[in-house]
């Protein structure tokens, strides 16, 4: 059975999906990017979208009934490939021991025009 997951502690979904679904022990996360929980956009340079874009992956995941600690896939989109040292530095912060495996790619484009978006797969706690 599918578990929807929703919290206003992240950015509301956008479109017609859900900020993440779980099935048995698993978190699945939309792809989350830089807006404040209001839905507002973070300005700044890549650094700091990146840690919006984790702080909006940690909250979703909590309300999933899972933490960073057991993401065990991300998937990063990148606009610019080129800010791939500055993204994995911020990433590196979030996941400082046995981090999860990592797709990192760059698209032609991410939703309200952002730098960074990131989505995840973790583990999570019987419901």
């Amino acid at each position: 059975m599918r578990d929807i997951v929703s919290t206003t502690n992240a950015p509301a979904a956008i479109g017609p999906y859900s900020q993440a679904v779980g099935i048995g022990g698993l978190l699945f996360t939309s792809g989350q990017i830089p807006l404040l929980p209001d839905g507002s956009l973070v300005e700044g340079d890549v650094e700091a979208q990146t840690r919006q874009v984790l702080a909006n992956l940690a909250a979703v995941l909590e309300a999933g009934g899972s933490s960073l600690d057991q993401v065990v896939k991300c998937t990063v989109f990148l606009a610019d490939m080129n800010d791939f040292a500055a993204v994995n530095a911020v990433y590196a912060e979030a996941f400082t021991s046995e981090p999860p495996a990592r797709s990192a790619v760059e698209v032609a484009r991410l939703p309200r025009d952002v730098m960074v978006e990131i989505e995840a797969v973790a583990l999570r706690s019987a419901r």
